[in-house]
């Protein structure tokens, strides 16, 4: 699957309406961000049940602080519409890989116990 670009319209849609969403935040001026951009173009099509995503910092800089972007690249991973990944810096494809490995791996049923936890300021075993 293609990389898809996301504005602040459908960020929130796109992130609940699918399992596995990766959003590549990023920006024309940043080398490290066009260094990464072809292995995350490369990665995608190896994952079609996955949605692979782009954010332009500077277009949707309020899409971006609502985030909290500070440095790009920002990959940030969501499954099931919760946050389970956020790293600033470019990944090599293995790297990336090794992200989406765990992010599958992942027991949801314990994250969502481990946020409703944070949310009743109760401290987790992450904590």
């Amino acid at each position: 699957m293609a990389t898809v670009d996301l504005t602040e319209h459908d960020f929130a849609a796109t992130v609940e309406g699918n399992d596995i969403v990766l959003v590549d935040f990023w920006a024309s001026w940043c080398a490290p961000c066009r260094m990464f951009a072809p292995t995350y173009a490369t990665v995608s099509e190896e994952h079609p049940d996955m949605v692979f995503a782009k954010v332009d910092t500077e277009a949707e800089q309020r899409l971006s602080a609502a985030a909290g972007i500070t440095s790009i690249p920002t990959l940030m991973v969501f499954r099931e519409g919760v946050v389970v990944f956020s790293r600033a810096g470019s990944l090599p494809a293995a790297g990336l890989e090794q992200v989406i490995a765990a992010v599958q791996d992942l027991d949801m049923a314990e994250v969502q116990a481990q946020q409703a936890a944070r949310r009743a300021g109760q401290r987790t075993p992450q904590d």
